[in-house]
């Protein structure tokens, strides 16, 4: 028997959540929007897909696609990137639907790899973010004696979300889903 579901129910949040350490530690970012990875016009500015890459927040685990026909992409050197070519780039794609993942903070060079597309702007810098889990502030040894549990009636208040795992949300679904059956 299936099971109906709405994107309002307790059933398809609770699959949303299980999946929750996916959707909150990456995201794919689609490079150059519908149009894909393609020389900009004449018209648009050179400095197109850096515009692009500056409105947006890249970390750690981010994906990159980039769609495209007859081109390809190449992550280089800061020193081929200025020059537009690379006769060794540390990565290299022509398969038309590329997928690149962020395994580092920092700066990512990318460029087409067919001769006069670079120098065209069809090329990008991407920045990626450093991001550390926000640790909470120091306290003293009182700030600690004086807090009450955490718990009212008995009953164990909200948990923070930032101590939920994945295995407890699947746990947690499973259960749901088991009412539902």
């Amino acid at each position: 028997m299936a099971i109906p579901y709405k994107a309002s129910s307790p059933l398809f949040l609770c699959l949303i959540l299980s999946c929750g350490d996916s959707l909150v530690n990456c995201s794919e970012f689609e490079v150059g929007g519908h149009d894909g990875w393609v020389v900009p016009k004449p018209k648009d500015d050179d400095q197109m897909y850096n515009q692009w890459a500056s409105q947006n927040r890249f970390k750690v685990n981010d994906t990159l696609l980039f769609k495209y026909e007859r081109d390809s992409v190449m992550v280089v050197t800061e020193e081929e990137y200025e020059k537009c070519k690379a006769s060794r780039p540390l990565f290299f794609s022509n398969n038309g639907d590329t997928v690149f993942k962020f395994d580092r903070p920092g700066l990512f060079y990318f460029i087409s790899g067919v001769s006069g597309h670079c120098d065209r702007g069809q090329r990008m810098i991407i920045k990626v973010l450093d991001v550390e889990p926000a640790a909470p502030p120091p306290q003293s040894a009182n700030e600690d004696a004086q807090k009450p549990p955490h718990k009212k009636n008995g009953v164990a208040e909200m948990i923070p979300m930032s101590i939920i795992t994945t295995s407890t949300l699947f746990v947690l679904s499973t259960f749901v889903l088991q009412l539902y059956a």
